[in-house]
């Protein structure tokens, strides 16, 4: 007998985080597991995969929403724990170097093609135009500092000290979802604020109730109770509204065992285990404490100014109307299966459905099987959660998309794949990859509820496969990472998926600082 992998320490630490150690030993062994491709069969484009509307479809779709969708228990849902580090890469590699950081010197740098130079200086450039300016030289004041006598001397340390670390705003170290994303003549918003504008116009109930979870991190909270504090009152007036906002951490059970490069346990320093978060599919089991008929899906940094939301309050409305019709016929289905005196013809009707309106496959001897093995089938194949996915022209945006994905028994779905779950060893599915012509904006909007109106088991859709496996670091030490199926990748595997082709302009993440610098970002006035 070998030595075993974890000490009794080990185990109390494990059972102190909230884990099992069968859950620990599970994760260990997709680490030794053979790498968790999907096969690709094709890409879906217009019309083999992704549905698009015409105007009166559209009118119609808005109508259903408008009507019956103030009817249902609406909620949005938003991952906003995700920090804002990212965002200032660049500049906190330059903040990091000794010394003043000038203009010239910057200058030189891109002269010799710097793109981190050239970053640097369309951030001094267009500082001016960002919504947190007025913020920062007001900080910079307090402290016997001109903001614009910096500007203008072409010395940006102290600017950087001031946006990035506690002495002043802190940007580097909050979430996204606290920064100052617009400015408007009243003030400047941060992103958090306008999913709260954005919510009352398409999430309010008939009573007025608008409903939104963020997901946050712990250390955060207080920052969004705060903010939310400052704006709601003002907020509820303007747009007759009242709030319902609440805010969930991830839960310490859903993080995953860190292994070393050889995937034995990562030891810490002090002999301890490493645990790390286990990426966005950990906010299953956020979603799953959610309780609505209908969630709206979407990602914090994806927000416009005011002039620019009225189209996006129209697609939400034709994807929930989309869903809200796709829902009603397939629960009508499911009804007359369900009864004693369902006969072949409505069988076929229903496998009909199945595979024109919702593109699930039939396989070619379901007609050949006894009528109660049928019914089960057809059954099966619509009693699940229903997701609507918004899905933009590709650009040169990162992300995952949509395809024709086969699994292990050659049963054929769309699927939202991400580039890690993709072989590109293998031509085939790189050159399918490269056939992609839409991409993943993450504007999703999902029906939760079964035909009786109870809540599905959202835990029994998930493909626990389809895990993502990152190399990271930590103290200078190389380490594998674990993340869960993502939440809207594997863990949504087994839902029922339609793609919609939605308008370019109702994507506008900001991945970078000079993401806010873009005209989608920037006031009219």
């Amino acid at each position: 007998m070998g030595q075993p992998i974890f000490t009794k320490q080990d185990v109390k630490q494990i059972e102190g985080h909230g884990l099992t150690l069968a859950e620990v030993k599970r994760q260990l062994d997709l680490f030794n597991a053979p790498r968790p491709f999907l096969k690709l069969t094709g890409p879906c484009t217009v019309g083999d995969g992704i549905r698009t509307f015409d105007r009166k479809r559209r009118d119609v779709l808005v109508a259903l929403y408008e009507r019956e969708g103030r009817m249902r228990r609406c909620v949005k849902f938003v991952p906003a724990s995700g920090a804002a580090s990212r965002m200032f890469k660049v500049l906190l590699r330059y903040f990091h170097q000794d010394g003043e950081i000038t203009r010239s010197a910057v200058l030189k740098e891109r002269s010799s093609g710097s793109s981190d130079a050239d970053q640097f200086l369309v951030f001094a450039e267009g500082l001016k135009n960002f919504a947190f300016f007025r913020d920062l030289q007001s900080m910079m004041a307090d402290n016997g500092l001109s903001l614009d006598a910096l500007l203008e001397e072409g010395r940006f340390r102290d600017i950087l000290r001031f946006l990035l670390t506690d002495e002043g705003l802190n940007y580097a170290d909050l979430p996204k979802g606290l920064l100052k994303f617009h400015e408007y003549p009243a003030g400047s918003r941060t992103a958090f604020e306008e999913h709260l504008i954005e919510a009352a116009f398409y999430v309010a109930d008939a009573t007025g109730r608008c409903a939104v979870s963020f997901t946050v991190s712990p250390e955060h909270i207080d920052g969004f109770r705060t903010t939310l504090r400052k704006a709601k009152g003002s907020y509820e007036e303007k747009f007759g509204v009242h709030y319902d906002v609440t805010f969930s951490v991830q839960d310490p059970s859903t993080d995953t065992l860190a292994v070393d490069l050889n995937n034995a346990p990562f030891r810490q320093e002090d002999g301890s285990l490493l645990f790390r978060p286990g990426g966005h599919g950990a906010l299953l089991k956020n979603l799953r404490q959610i309780d609505a008929d209908i969630i709206f899906i979407k990602n914090i940094d994806n927000m416009v100014p005011d002039h620019l939301k009225p189209e996006t309050f129209e697609w939400k409305k034709i994807t929930a109307g989309y869903l809200i019709d796709i829902q009603r016929q397939l629960f009508a289905f499911i009804e007359k299966l369900a009864s004693r005196d369902a006969g072949p013809r409505l069988l076929d009707k229903a496998a009909d459905f199945l595979e024109k309106e919702l593109l699930i496959p039939m396989p070619g001897d379901l007609k050949q099987r006894p009528i109660e093995v049928r019914k089960d089938f057809l059954v099966q194949r619509l009693n699940r959660p229903v997701r609507v996915c918004g899905m933009v022209k590709k650009v040169a945006e990162p992300g995952g998309g949509p395809f024709w994905v086969e699994d292990a028994s050659g049963q054929r779905s769309l699927q939202i794949v991400e580039t890690g779950q993709i072989d590109f060893d293998s031509r085939k599915q790189r050159e399918i990859f490269e056939a992609s012509t839409h991409f993943n904006p993450v504007d999703l909007v999902c029906g939760v509820r079964d035909w009786r109106g109870e809540p599905f088991d959202l835990s029994r859709f998930v493909d626990p496969r389809a895990v993502f496996i990152t190399q990271k670091s930590k103290h200078g030490k190389d380490l594998k990472a674990l993340e869960h199926p993502g939440l809207w990748n594997g863990s949504m595997s087994r839902w029922i998926t339609l793609f919609v082709e939605v308008p370019g302009i109702t994507f506008n993440p900001v991945k970078t600082v000079n993401d806010l610098l873009r005209k989608e970002h920037q006031p009219l006035w």
